[in-house]
């Protein structure tokens, strides 16, 4: 079947009325185009959430995290904990001092061989048992 393009040479609209040739006239324009104007009640009906601020995002002076470290870590850490003066070793115990490494919480996850004296402000209760099976102990500071 030939184009019907060369019937329409010459004609502006090409049969299609005055504005839905031209662009995206017919669809009264492309993307978001108009949904302030014409195209405000799908706007109302299908995304009424469209426009505006929603939720709130709390002050970063207000959210504070954790900073934690694992029991497995100990051990593959001892090195460089030892190290740095962070760790002291003591008979069979190694005493480590999270508090000035900057730790706030000991958790649980990993496997520990060595027997330590641990001083942390918070612990899991996976944590004390793991540590407590391996010979240490957890110490608070006062």
């Amino acid at each position: 079947m030939p184009s019907r393009t060369s019937k329409f040479r010459g004609s502006t609209s090409h049969g299609r009325g005055k504005k839905s040739g031209r662009g995206a006239g017919k669809m009264g324009g492309r993307g978001n185009a108009g949904l302030t104007k014409h195209k405000k009640m799908s706007v109302i009906k299908y995304d009424p959430l469209h426009f505006g601020r929603h939720g709130f995002k709390r002050p970063q002076k207000v959210v504070s995290s954790k900073t934690t470290l694992n029991v497995g870590d100990l051990d593959e850490k001892l090195d460089e904990l030892l190290r740095l003066g962070f760790a002291t070793k003591q008979d069979d115990k190694v005493r480590v001092n999270l508090i000035n490494l900057g730790v706030d919480k000991l958790l649980g996850f990993g496997k520990t061989e060595n027997s330590y004296e641990v001083i942390v402000a918070e612990f899991s209760e996976r944590a004390k048992e793991k540590l407590e099976a391996a010979g240490g102990s957890i110490v608070q500071p006062e």
